[in-house]
């Protein structure tokens, strides 16, 4: 799935995202969404989320 639009996160989905010290390097962390914090449907970079660990980052895959 197609983790630049917004239809395709719910919470409590599993998904790997970019964290923006991580950006360069594309390193992803795994977690579970607890938030979806970009507003707009569609996001080149990647819907931006919140886990339930509390790290925020742009959703790269949704597993």
């Amino acid at each position: 799935m197609n983790g630049t639009e917004r239809k395709n996160i719910k919470p409590g989905i599993k998904v790997k995202i970019v964290q923006k010290q991580h950006q360069r390097t594309g390193q992803l962390t795994e977690g579970i969404v607890k938030d979806i914090l970009t507003n707009s449907q569609v996001h080149h970079r990647g819907i931006k989320v919140r886990l339930d660990n509390g790290i925020v980052g742009r959703v790269q895959e949704i597993l």
